[in-house]
């Protein structure tokens, strides 16, 4: 069995719009940056598809409605447990706008996600983009 943390679980956006699927370069200790999807803790009462549609407004002033879980994991990095949701745009254009955890924003096509994201996505984060994203 794999152990999980004590800290809340995460839920991550995955928002495709023409063709292309949102990314934003995450500030993390240290200054390094780092390419994600949209994401952040899932409140108490929250469900993880919830936490997805607000986590991508407060980090990118962008309004989405969930579409559907795509699935659960624990994250084999943080150890933290994963939600991802599958988002469309309802309205607004992307932008950093929690500029304490984001330092920019990106719409990446298929082929470009391995340019920001060097590791292997979550197997139905992947599927899922495998079959939304022209490539």
């Amino acid at each position: 069995m794999t152990e999980t943390t004590d800290k809340p679980g995460i839920s991550a956006a995955i928002i495709v719009d023409s063709g292309k699927v949102l990314m934003v370069r995450r500030r993390i200790s240290e200054g390094e940056l780092m390419w994600q999807f949209p994401a952040g803790g899932i409140e108490a009462g929250e469900t993880p598809e919830d936490a997805a549609v607000r986590e991508t407004l407060e980090e990118t002033g962008l309004t989405v409605k969930a579409v559907r879980l795509l699935g659960q994991r624990v994250h084999p990095k943080t150890r933290r447990e994963m939600s991802y949701t599958a988002c469309e745009p309802i309205e607004g254009t992307a932008y950093v706008a929690d500029d304490d955890e984001l330092d920019a924003v990106a719409w990446v096509a298929h082929g470009e996600i391995t340019q920001y994201v060097p590791y292997p996505l979550a197997p139905m984060v992947q599927e899922y983009l495998d079959g939304v994203l022209p490539h």
